[in-house]
């Protein structure tokens, strides 16, 4: 009976942390579809909603907005409800969103603000779950992926849904309601405890135990500017490359097609940088790495001829999820605890995607002053070589803290800091 119980009691952790990772996977499929179901049919728009087309860089914009204004909601809400809770409440309201904006004309504007918020506060907090379940990088990079998939499956399955809908545009777009109400009982069901209040900042607990706040943290700054920047330049990919592939002669389902391909073409990438990132002498590489790369494929894509697009945009999506991936992974691995990752990601994706939402909009005014693409990619390159700089800096440093800690382990070097933040204890 003893043995039994004993049994029991290494089961249920182990079943309630497989079922974190489930719900946690189950939710990052929903953070994107919102996005790139849209993206995927950007030129029907305007006739199915009545919509001002010169408004579409406005809809574009508007969920990345959200996104950078909303930031906070996320830890306020953990810290009422618990983690758990709190996102099941973001996809509900997601939920809502999506039928709203799809089925009053009138209300896809302000429907899409609502979604992107909705989306803002689930994702702040996935980060502070992980770092709560002392996940590996294989859970940030399961989490990463399954953004990918969503934003795969929002742009792929637009059109065949459409189709079987009988050519109804707006039951497409609405339909994404139930994977995000799955996606909230899932994370419900898998725990809603609530969190620790946070520490104050600026105060000091002892002779040798400091304190920053973290907006004085050098850290907590330059991976909120990789976020930023990474989301900056794939907000700005998502919004138009559909666009871009018809005015290059490909029929409106192709030009879907290939959005969907970018971000499929990223999956393993998503999955596998998070990991990879966990091993120092790796992160030294991949961190300023990957801007480079991103600069590389940007101007691949506009240079590629037509029949090379497919290859091209698939080898923009690696690079591009591999970006997100170690962006994910940066607030996880570069924080010193659940409390410091949850404030970290708050901050990184609020300010993140504040600087991201310029994005869409600077891509489309740039399209439409000049008729064209070239300066358009061009200036996405150079914002990709700027991405590389920020990611040099964000591997350097102390972690981001929160919490009291001993002085000598906050000026750890950053091959002790990183390997330490990614042990599973």
């Amino acid at each position: 009976m003893r043995e039994k119980r004993q049994a029991g009691s290494l089961l249920n952790p182990r079943l309630r942390v497989g079922l974190a990772l489930i719900a946690l996977v189950m939710v990052s499929v929903n953070l994107r579809p919102a996005i790139t179901t849209v993206a995927g049919v950007m030129n029907q728009v305007p006739g199915v909603f009545s919509l001002d087309p010169s408004l579409l860089p406005v809809l574009g914009t508007l969920p990345v907005l959200a996104f950078g204004i909303s930031g906070p909601i996320g830890p306020w809400l953990a810290q009422r409800l618990g983690t758990g809770r709190a996102v099941a409440v973001a996809l509900l309201v997601l939920a809502a969103a999506l039928v709203i904006r799809a089925t009053v004309p009138a209300l896809l504007l302000p429907g899409t603000f609502l979604a992107g918020m909705a989306i803002m506060t689930a994702s702040v907090l996935v980060p502070q779950i992980v770092k709560a379940n002392r996940g590996t990088g294989w859970w940030t990079g399961l989490c990463t992926m399954g953004f990918g998939l969503g934003a795969a499956l929002g742009a792929g399955l637009v059109q065949p849904l459409e189709q079987a809908f009988g050519g109804n545009l707006a039951s497409a777009l609405a339909v994404w309601a139930v994977p995000a109400l799955i996606g909230a009982f899932l994370i419900h069901r898998s725990g809603g405890r609530p969190t620790a209040a946070p520490t104050t900042a600026g105060t000091v607990t002892g002779a040798t135990d400091v304190v920053t706040p973290l907006r004085k943290q050098r850290t907590a700054w330059a991976v909120t500017a990789f976020f930023g920047l990474q989301a900056m330049l794939y907000f700005a990919i998502t919004s138009w490359l559909a666009v871009y592939g018809v005015s290059r002669g490909l029929a409106q389902a192709d030009a879907a097609a290939l959005l969907a391909w970018f971000s499929l073409a990223g999956l393993p990438a998503s999955l596998l940088a998070p990991v990879l990132a966990g091993r120092p002498g790796i992160l030294r590489i991949m961190a300023p790495g990957l801007g480079l790369s991103v600069a590389a494929a940007l101007l691949g894509v506009l240079m590629a001829p037509l029949e090379l697009q497919f290859l091209a945009v698939g080898v923009l999506g690696i690079v591009q999820s591999a970006g997100f991936g170690l962006a994910m992974a940066l607030v996880v691995i570069r924080s010193d605890g659940p409390q410091s990752a949850g404030r970290l990601s708050a901050m990184s994706q609020g300010f993140g995607f504040a600087l991201a939402s310029l994005g869409p909009l600077g891509a489309g005014v740039l399209h439409t002053i000049t008729g064209g693409w070239a300066l358009t990619f061009w200036a996405l390159a150079a914002e990709a070589v700027v991405l590389a700089g920020a990611g040099f800096f964000a591997i350097r440093g102390p972690l981001v803290s929160l919490e009291a800690t001993e002085s000598a382990e906050r000026a750890a070097p950053p091959e002790q800091a990183t390997t330490k933040a990614t042990v599973v204890r």
